[in-house]
């Protein structure tokens, strides 16, 4: 016989959306002691990553790989520039088109983050191929959730949950 389906709980300790942001927050922190000493702040490492990673990028593909938008990403590229990690200029073929390339001391800061992400890596407690299945479910949770979300008609919302009220 199956089991009468419960009411979703709706105490903070419970909600998935919690351990997702309180886990981000203390990864981030985890990350940012180690990222002061070489200058950057983490949504500028995640750029630098990109870089290090593709070579030359033009922003828009930059923004699709961190999944963010171009007003978000243009502060961070400007602020990696000031600091002379990075260069932009518009491309020839199509001025709209912003290519941002790595400076040498944009490409020596990546000879550091080995043993940055070991140091990050050894301070979650957990074996390299825990890390791996964590990586991989919240990866398979972030397409699911973005593909929900890119199949909502425009306009539309998603239906809530009738409330239940405690006893």
């Amino acid at each position: 016989m199956a089991q009468p389906e419960t009411a979703w709980s709706i105490t903070l300790e419970e909600q998935l959306c919690f351990s997702l942001y309180a886990a981000s927050r203390a990864i981030v922190g985890c990350y940012r002691p180690q990222l002061d000493a070489i200058g950057l702040t983490y949504p500028q490492y995640l750029v630098m990553l990109v870089l290090w990673e593709r070579g030359e990028a033009t922003v828009t593909s930059i923004g699709s790989a961190l999944q963010l938008e171009t007003g978000t990403l243009s502060p961070l590229l400007k602020r990696l520039e000031a600091a002379g990690f990075v260069s932009r200029r518009r491309q020839e073929s199509d001025e709209r088109s912003v290519l941002v390339s790595l400076t040498p001391a944009g490409s020596d800061l990546r000879d550091r983050v080995p043993d940055i992400v070991r140091r990050v890596r050894d301070a979650t407690g957990m074996p390299p191929e825990e890390l791996d299945r964590l990586r991989h479910t919240l990866d398979t949770l972030t397409r699911t959730l973005r593909a929900d979300e890119a199949a909502q008609p425009v306009g539309t919302e998603t239906p809530t949950p009738p409330r239940v009220s405690a006893p």
